[in-house]
């Protein structure tokens, strides 16, 4: 068959552990949509906007740890596929990006959906292929398989990401009359294989000497999936050290008894005294990205001594503006390392226990107050979500769209020890397109709970999520609805200019029920403290469909909750 070589990508994409594609809708690309589709070891969904497809494609291969492929058609159709993919850029996440093409010589020639696409995505991707024009020379079968080949490996190695793959056609672009999509038999498959052979021995060595000198240590820890042996090694660490742990909620730490997980609520309020107090010497990093604004400030104006990230490899950011370091390992791996040394003892493990118990005094002088804030506080859009997290069942994934709603979960944390919930959120670019479709694409693989907290800006800005013919019934969703972008009143600069409302906060009227209603979807309605708790009793039931409960409330309302939060976490410091 003149495609066979295009067919049989979907065979070499099994073989290598793919099992999941996204295909848009289209025609240049029907060589592959056919391949896809044909392959029993893939599962194959279609989904028809491109936009939300690449976030669904990226939530299935974060949920599944593996590359999952995304296709569209030529022209301006793989455009859209950019947000997704500069967001499992940032995040790491693995895919592999099919877009179809026309023939080299149409290009530029007002042919109809013909585009510059080879190289599309720029710097977003790891790597970008085009394939040959013609398929059936056997040094271009040759070099697709290996073009395959390579870009899977490619997309798994660390840091994990995003491969593009243009594949020009020509027509006939569908099978002959009677022509049935088969696959060849023994492929050519490339395997990759990286030895870690951790760190030599010598520098080992110096950097636990270092290590020992210092009585002010103090790990960060950046968004990151849960993982249960990082999790136990670094306890390990913190208890043999008296090294406190920072961890927003999207480093997924909070099964680690002594994480403080508040350090964005009180470092905004603590004053200088008690930031000096909580100036470390050595700081350790690793993961992603932090949230907390409060924190990233705090550590840049009172750098470290030293400050060292760990990564198995590759170059790192210095967020901090105070990297001296990068150690090039597993950061299990380390803290087991630095975790195998006895307990110091004497004056110097005191002065590092001193430091341990700074950083924990000021963690539970906030629980404290949060609890005397939460007796009391009014209907609001925090109040629910503290509702919502704290009744979460022991195994699910929690799902956190940008911009206040992220904020939110993170001023409340989850509680120590949960570690059955996982924690996801789009803040490799932190935008809000895209937040519904990744936990969508998270939903299609799993059957545990799902739950997503989203505003709602990003929850209608990304309602094509929907727009496909699979059910969701382990998706249950809280919609934050005080229509309009309540962030930008909360920020210096745009709740204070006369045109706030129309250019920042953008104003807006619509209301989750009718689209739960185009959906199928539960809805329930929330605008008082009772509604609220009888809606969260069956918000908390999964039977079989899709949840929408919507909390709809005034910006002014939240804004004087979200007040007085901040003022009840600064009245424990006596201001």
């Amino acid at each position: 068959m003149r495609y066979q070589s295009i067919y049989d990508i979907a065979e070499l994409c099994a073989l290598k552990g793919v099992t999941q594609a996204i295909l848009c809708p289209g025609s240049r690309c029907a060589p592959l949509t056919l391949a896809f589709i044909n392959h029993n070891d893939i599962k194959s969904r279609t989904i028809s906007d491109e936009r939300s497809a690449g976030f669904i494609a990226l939530g299935i291969a974060h949920q599944s740890q593996t590359p999952s492929v995304l296709v569209c058609t030529s022209g301006s159709a793989s455009y859209n596929f950019s947000p997704a993919i500069a967001e499992a850029f940032f995040q790491q996440v693995p895919l592999i990006i099919l877009t179809a093409d026309r023939p080299k010589e149409w290009i530029d020639q007002y042919d109809g959906q013909t585009i510059r696409q080879e190289h599309i995505f720029g710097a977003h991707v790891k790597k970008s292929f085009t394939l040959p024009e013609d398929y059936e020379h056997p040094d271009s079968v040759w070099f697709i398989q290996r073009t395959i080949n390579e870009a899977i490996n490619l997309s798994n190695e660390y840091p994990k990401g995003p491969v593009h793959i243009n594949a020009p056609f020509r027509e006939p672009l569908y099978p002959a009359k009677n022509e049935k999509v088969s696959f060849s038999k023994n492929l050519k498959v490339i395997s990759s294989t990286k030895m870690l052979s951790g760190v030599p021995d010598a520098e080992i060595q110096e950097l636990r000497r270092k290590l020992t000198g210092f009585s002010k240590v103090l790990v960060v820890g950046g968004q990151q999936d849960f993982d249960d042996t990082t999790c136990k090694a670094l306890e390990k660490f913190s208890e043999t050290h008296h090294a406190p742990v920072l961890g927003d909620i999207i480093s997924n730490l909070h099964s680690n008894k002594n994480t403080i997980r508040y350090s964005d609520t009180f470092l905004s309020v603590c004053g200088k005294d008690v930031e000096k107090s909580l100036h470390p010497e050595l700081l350790i990093t690793f993961g992603k990205s932090v949230i907390s604004k409060s924190t990233k400030i705090f550590l840049r104006n009172f750098k470290p001594v030293e400050h060292w990230h760990i990564q198995p490899s590759g170059s790192a950011a210095d967020t901090f503006q105070s990297l001296t370091k990068v150690i090039h390992a597993d950061p299990e791996y380390t803290f087991k390392l630095f975790a195998s040394e006895k307990k110091e003892k004497g004056f110097e493990a005191q002065k590092k226990e001193n430091f341990f118990r700074v950083w924990q005094a000021e963690e539970h002088r906030t629980i404290l107050s949060m609890g005397s804030y939460f007796k009391s506080i009014p209907f609001s859009e925090l109040g629910l979500v503290k509702e919502l997290i704290s009744n979460l069942p022991a195994r699910c994934n929690l799902h956190l769209a940008n911009s206040m709603s992220v904020r939110y979960a993170n001023f409340i944390g989850i509680e120590s020890g949960k570690k059955g919930i996982h924690v996801f959120s789009n803040r490799g670019t932190s935008g809000i397109d895209g937040c519904t479709s990744a936990a969508v694409g998270h939903s299609f693989c799993n059957e545990i709970p799902n739950f997503l907290i989203t505003g709602d800006m990003a929850f209608f800005y990304d309602r094509n999520a929907f727009w496909h013919n699979y059910l969701l019934p382990n998706l249950h969703i809280l919609v934050l609805n005080n229509h309009g972008g309540i962030i930008f009143n909360m920020i210096d600069g745009p709740g204070q200019l006369k045109e706030g409302d129309e250019y920042f906060v953008t104003k807006q009227r619509l209301s989750a029920r009718n689209l739960a209603a185009e959906f199928n979807f539960d809805y329930s309605h929330v605008d008082s403290q009772q509604k609220m708790k009888n809606a969260l009793k069956g918000f908390f039931v999964f039977d079989g469909k899709t949840k929408i409960l919507e909390l709809e409330s005034s910006q002014e309302g939240n804004i004087t909750a979200f007040e007085f939060f901040k003022q009840q976490i600064k009245s424990g410091y006596g201001a």
